[in-house]
């Protein structure tokens, strides 16, 4: 990484530095924190900041000293014996080639923060628990007889401190002593005392008839827990009867005050049951609460009372029954099902706020929510995440109404109006659509803001993942959702670009619908779809940001985005090519006219003209180029002698006369 001083040059006392995973702005050291800034995170480790880090004040980006200093590969880590000459390279996650996400392979999370990645398999290793090993030694055991992948011994107790929030797979019990665990199996861990003691065969009050004989198995089913487990297990052959090891020894007590108030009794009856935590069935075992009369799975004994759910701008809180004065019937804003209101389920404590999920809708993703430990920190975190891209109010009306503003994304002073005096068509310069309703303009330039694009959160907590996003404002920038070069506004995600118009929709997406085919245009949705709760209708971001109304320059009138077509045969006016009629299109009444939707939009629908692009090394000379979607007098191509009557990139110098078809931009 490039180290600079703050006049940009190089120098033994480093004050700033350009991090490879933040290029957009250097990141200051920062030597003493103020109370406000205690309240961050570091980006890399995901810990607390310490007193010494690197800040970016634009992105609210931090890193501790040693993450920002941290080596960008490690070479033949213990920990990954499997390609020990190969080297773990330093990365962020997400990225948008992220399809899954894999655990660390020492304290099994899966957190949003930097990793050491094998290119060769799925291993990794948070930068933490990375930093922590390296000076230990690890002895690789044979393959135990109880499990089917190697183990790994840790002796050191300072190893083990990236473990504390995990217990022994047999006896439950924090992992204070020396341990075994599997890179493989995110399960599996356990002391070496009760490995050495494990016993070959118990009597287990689940299975009087027969005892219970240890074994291993790549692929089997636990009786108790009704999951699929790997490795080492306690079964009857007679009756195919298995359970895994941390069924085995189940504790017959669990207290956690911060999920329930009471401690739940393990109670061994062999039947089904609904679990009044999460609303789902039960087959076998369950944890009962005396105090309160309720009946829990045995993994909902442990189910966090207050979440922070990205899809969502406040905290929700855990509840076994929710208290109402009305009949109504409430849905799942995730899944669209009814959400029994005597049943647990996750719900938003605001007055008038009616957000209500099912348990294991909103938990189904951990990427999606983080766990608040104090009810105190959700007003904090709300307070946080909606600060104001309004730098400052001027004037305010009777109503109190901001009428003239401060903005960053404008150098001048915005004025409140609502309505547009000429008759011309203008769009917002945050989100590129036209200009309906009350905005902000001004009188200096042609710049307009909408009312809502002005007031925008600068820094806000993104439905798409669990972690906050930045607004910026870029002329000429790739949106990695629609898939467009746009102008305007755009969110920064941890590594993601998102613009306004994919970045504002609130309908649910769901990631598992990766691979469906949208309804609008035919094409693989390939992130997820946007998708309709009662039937199979999907969107993908980009026929979800078109506008619902568009002009081509040969339209007298203003089409309409239409959904269907009855025709069994349809062209396009614009292409006159055929026309699929089950795709959506654009259509106007009065001139019977139709035409698809990309026709009508063409190519650059959100990119505004003069929008500098930052592709210097296209022009020799290395003047700064403007895009335009048009030139007068089509004059020819400075790369291929053509008329340029198309998209074109021009330098700002006059007396340059350099014009090049955007088409031709990566050629000298």
């Amino acid at each position: 990484m490039e180290i600079k001083n703050e006049n940009g040059s190089c120098h033994k006392s480093v004050q700033q530095i350009q991090h490879p995973f933040h290029r957009q702005h250097p990141l200051v050291l920062v030597a003493e924190q103020s109370n406000e800034s205690l309240k961050a995170y570091c980006d890399g480790c995901g810990e607390l900041l310490s007193a010494l880090c690197f800040t970016c004040i634009h992105c609210n980006y931090h890193l501790h000293k040693q993450c920002a200093e941290a080596p960008l590969e490690i070479l033949n880590h213990p920990l990954h014996p499997k390609h020990i000459r190969r080297r773990l390279f330093l990365r962020q996650r997400p990225l948008p080639s992220d399809r899954k996400v894999y655990g660390c392979a020492l304290c099994k999370e899966k957190r949003n923060m930097f990793v050491y990645e094998c290119k060769t398999c799925y291993f990794s290793l948070d930068i933490k628990c990375a930093k922590l090993t390296s000076s230990y030694k690890f002895n690789q055991q044979p393959k135990l007889g109880i499990h089917s992948h190697p183990l790994t011994f840790i002796e050191s107790l300072m190893a083990i401190y990236v473990l504390k929030r995990l217990n022994c797979c047999w006896c439950h019990e924090p992992l204070i002593d020396a341990i075994y665990f599997c890179v493989d199996c995110p399960s599996f861990i356990i002391h070496k005392k009760c490995l050495d003691e494990l016993p070959t065969k118990i009597n287990h009050p689940s299975h009087h008839i027969h005892p219970l004989f240890l074994n291993r198995s790549d692929d089997s089913f636990c009786k108790l827990c009704q999951k699929e487990h790997f490795g080492a297990f306690y079964g009857c052959s007679l009756c195919y009867f298995n359970i895994n090891l941390e069924c085995a020894l189940l504790r017959s007590i669990v207290e956690d005050k911060s999920c329930h108030q009471h401690p739940f009794t393990l109670f061994w009856k062999q039947d089904s049951f609904i679990c009044d935590a999460c609303g789902t069935e039960g087959n076998y075992i369950s944890y009962i609460c005396s105090t309160c009369c309720i009946t829990v799975h045995k993994e909902c004994t442990s189910l966090p009372h207050i979440i922070k759910f990205s899809r969502h701008d406040h905290c929700i809180f855990h509840k076994y029954f929710l208290e109402t004065q009305e009949l109504t019937k409430q849905d799942c804003k995730i899944c669209f099902k009814e959400v029994k209101l005597d049943r647990g389920s996750y719900s938003c404590g605001k007055p008038g706020c009616n957000y209500v999920v099912h348990v294991n809708c909103v938990l189904e993703n951990k990427d999606l929510y983080k766990v608040i430990e104090e009810e105190k920190q959700c007003e904090e975190l709300y307070e946080k995440s909606m600060q104001s891209s309004i730098i400052r109010v001027i004037e305010v009306n009777e109503a109190g109404e901001a009428t003239s503003v401060v903005h960053f994304s404008h150098q001048h002073c915005l004025v409140l109006a609502d309505k547009i005096e000429e008759e011309i068509d203008r769009k917002c310069d945050g989100c590129m659509l036209p200009i309906s309703n009350i905005f902000y303009y001004c009188s200096e330039c042609p710049f307009f803001l909408h009312k809502t694009c002005a007031e925008l959160p600068r820094i806000k907590q993104h439905w798409f993942h669990q972690s906050n996003a930045t607004l910026n404002f870029n002329s000429f920038k790739y949106c990695g959702f629609c898939g467009r070069y746009c102008s305007g506004f755009f969110y920064d995600i941890k590594g993601w670009c998102m613009c306004l118009r994919c970045a504002k929709h609130f309908l649910f997406f769901d990631f598992k619908w990766g691979e469906k085919y949208c309804n609008g245009c035919g094409k693989r949705c390939q992130l997820g779809a946007f998708r309709c709760g009662k039937c199979k209708f999907v969107l993908d971001f980009g026929c979800l940001t078109v506008p619902h109304l568009a002009l081509h320059k040969i339209d007298e009138h203003m089409r309409n985005l239409t959904y269907h077509d009855d025709k069994e045969q349809s062209y396009c006016d614009i292409c006159e090519q055929e026309r699929d009629p089950s795709f959506w299109y654009y259509s106007c009444s009065i001139c019977d006219t139709s035409a698809h939707f990309k026709c009508v939009l063409r190519e650059f629908p959100f990119l505004k003209d003069g929008s500098i692009v930052p592709y210097y090394y296209c022009h020799k000379d290395k003047h700064t180029l403007n895009f335009f979607r048009k030139v007068k007098g089509y004059p020819e191509c400075s790369y291929c002698g053509k008329l340029c009557q198309e998209a074109i990139l021009k330098c700002e110098k006059s007396a340059c006369n350099y014009i090049i078809h955007y088409k031709c931009r990566w050629h000298y």
